[in-house]
């Protein structure tokens, strides 16, 4: 891990070995596409509920068990600086009005709501991620509602600041995202964009962000908000790079904001999927250092010879040793299985979700005073409304499966039927990111908000239902091969078990194949047909593999502080920053938006007509 670091007082160098850092200060509009479609922004229908029967869980979890800190890694290892008090779970007073004899599940909302928009005005952002997918809707929607917002300074890897310039111009000011905002200013859209998008070269893996000691001091005096939306989303990534931007990132974020004058507040865009391996209705709490989801199994029964702590530091001491043992030509492997196995024992389904709830747990650690907000989303994709219907930018997690049945090469899926999957549009976890923000920063109180922006609990999508949905999008508006003829796919089906899954991809590769299945001598296929079959089969067993902890998942996300959320916003604030999943409708979100959304953005119409 070259130059990486998992604290701003902790460095993993290239030479494996450890160093101390010297830290100190030194509207609406439209959008025309093709196929006569005209995609206005802000635009919505009413919602009707998906229907079907689901395998939700109401059992709400019991509080979590705190675990003892391990013993520090070296004198020179990260420090766990107290809150004051032990952390509980976050009361319901800090949401809701507190007046005794009422009904907390009856907020009055005030007639001017939060007062977003106010709140944004004249505010200064230090983003991270900004050039990913959920960043860049950020973005737009700040600079939208909010244009006297004073400035967005985005960490961006760069060689120089003309090449950050570039980057800026290339990867957010000509997406085609921010269409509403090139409508508004026309010839000087540029000039608006460049003159509150100031980027500033940097990298949350390094000690200070990788600042120099000039634009540390002038971020010190100026931002008023920190908002970390980087992340590295592989599910088996290794486990040195996951946890030095998953862990690292946050830690060195959070250190960085205690040199800012102004801070008001610190936003950690975190997931849901946080949680791990808890079953049933998985509460909003915040994670303290040390707590372990295996921990938690023990105590509720489950069959566990010990009880593993958790103790970050060790991790880091691991994968430093580790490294220093292992030959650099297995080191990529190894360090992608011990991100697993470490994973796995502490109680979380793979290293992207373990090194994230570490992250928050180092947050917590380090945050002093400063007031917190962590947002944990589900699986995000393609936006809602605005600023107009079915933006994505790649594949998320759902759309490799969901391409390969609509191309015809994929007719089933390693999936629990009653199962759930829970999905959210990116639009609502942003416009939820700057509720939370303007309320918990105008407040100003230190403590650590979780909101789970998820729709498991109140509007369950599940598979067997999407499975239907698909199969009959597909048949109405299917894609088209190389010849230009439709593809017509079967009815999706469902498997529990690998073996069935991987029994029923081999047969149907060998019926896609078009080859007749005539053995050679000694029983074998023909050369062509296994290749066929072997490289078909492994790339979907590969892809069930990898999300079978999501497609069998027992947990469902209870948003609750979500809920109290939107009951302080006025009307008009809901509908300009709506986030209410509870009212979307499955079946036009995924017929209607969010495939036609795949079509145009990431398959760039290679699909065929809708």
């Amino acid at each position: 891990m070259e130059a990486s670091s998992l604290s701003s007082a902790f460095n993993i160098t290239s030479n494996n070995t450890v160093r101390l850092s010297n830290n100190k200060l030194g509207g609406g509009c439209s959008l025309k596409v093709k196929k006569k479609v005209n995609v206005c922004c802000q635009s919505g229908k009413k919602a009707i509920k998906s229907s079907g029967s689901s395998s939700l869980i109401t059992e709400r979890s019991s509080t979590l068990m705190n675990a003892d800190q391990g013993a520090a890694l070296m004198e020179t290892s990260l420090s766990f600086a107290p809150n004051g008090s032990t952390q509980t779970e976050i009361e319901v007073k800090d949401l809701v009005p507190y007046s005794h004899g009422t009904s907390t599940s009856l907020v009055e909302r005030p007639a001017d709501g939060i007062g977003i928009t106010n709140f944004l005005g004249g505010k200064t952002f230090l983003v991270t991620g900004a050039t990913g997918f959920l960043g860049k809707v950020l973005v737009e929607k700040i600079l939208r509602t909010a244009p006297d917002v004073h400035k967005i300074y985005i960490l961006i890897k760069a060689k120089n600041k003309e090449v950050a310039i570039e980057r800026v111009k290339n990867e957010i000011i000509e997406a085609e995202l921010f269409e509403c905002l090139r409508q508004t200013y026309g010839k000087s859209y540029q000039a608006f964009m460049l003159s509150k998008i100031v980027p500033v070269i940097g990298n949350v893996c390094e000690a200070n962000l990788g600042l120099d000691e000039d634009t540390t001091h002038m971020l010190a005096k100026e931002v008023d908000i920190i908002v970390n939306s980087a992340a590295n989303t592989t599910f088996d990534e290794r486990y040195d790079v996951a946890l030095d931007i998953n862990t690292g990132g946050p830690s060195r974020l959070m250190s960085f904001a205690k040199q800012c004058h102004r801070i008001q507040l610190f936003l950690q865009v975190s997931t849901a999927y946080v949680n791990g391996r808890r079953q049933g209705t998985v509460m909003e709490k915040p994670f303290s250092a040390g707590e372990s989801i295996a921990r938690e199994s023990l105590l509720f029964g489950a069959d566990c010879i010990f009880l593993p702590t958790l103790n970050v530091e060790d991790e880091i001491k691991l994968v430093i040793e580790s490294k220093q043992a292992i030959d650099d030509s297995v080191l990529a492997q190894r360090m992608k299985s011990l991100g697993l196995e470490r994973a796995n024992k502490f109680g979380w389904q793979d290293t992207y979700v373990f090194t994230k709830a570490m992250g928050e747990m180092m947050i917590d650690s380090l945050r002093g005073d400063i007031p917190v907000v962590i947002i944990r989303p589900s699986v995000i994709e393609s936006t809602y409304r605005e600023p107009f219907p079915g933006w994505i930018e790649g594949s998320r997690m759902m759309d490799p499966v969901l391409l390969y049945y609509g191309k015809g090469q994929l007719s089933g899926f390693l999936a629990d039927p009653n199962g759930v999957l829970d999905v959210v549009p990116a639009d609502m976890v942003v416009n939820a990111i700057l509720a939370a923000m303007a309320k918990h920063g105008e407040a100003g109180k230190s403590g650590s908000n979780i909101y789970q922006i998820a729709s498991s609990v109140v509007n369950p999508l599940v598979f067997k239902d999407l499975a239907t949905l698909l199969y009959e999008h597909f048949n109405s508006s299917p894609c088209f091969d190389s010849k230009g003829k439709p593809i017509r796919v079967p009815k999706m089906e469902l498997f529990r078990s690998m073996e069935d899954f991987s029994t029923h991809l081999r047969r149907d590769a060998i019926s896609r194949s078009g080859l007749a299945a005539s053995p050679h001598p000694g029983g074998k296929m023909s050369g062509k047909l296994e290749s066929i079959c072997r490289k078909s089969v492994e790339q979907a067993e590969y892809l069930a593999n990898l999300y079978e902890p999501y497609t069998f998942y027992g947990g469902r996300f209870d948003n609750s502080n979500t809920h109290l959320l939107m009951g302080y916003m006025s009307k008009e604030e809901r509908r300009k920053f709506g986030f209410d999943v509870e009212n979307i409708d499955w079946k036009d979100y995924i017929s209607n938006i969010h495939i036609p959304g795949l079509r145009r953005h990431v398959m760039k119409g290679r699909l065929g007509r809708s």
